[in-house]
């Protein structure tokens, strides 16, 4: 069972991987 503090940590490591990958694919926008 998933507490709500792993799903916080879960969906931040998600969003911080996904700005990594569109700033690597995308240099000119950053």
């Amino acid at each position: 069972m998933m507490t709500l503090d792993l799903w916080l940590a879960a969906l931040i490591a998600c969003g911080l991987l996904i700005y990594l990958v569109v700033v690597l694919i995308r240099p000119e926008r950053f």
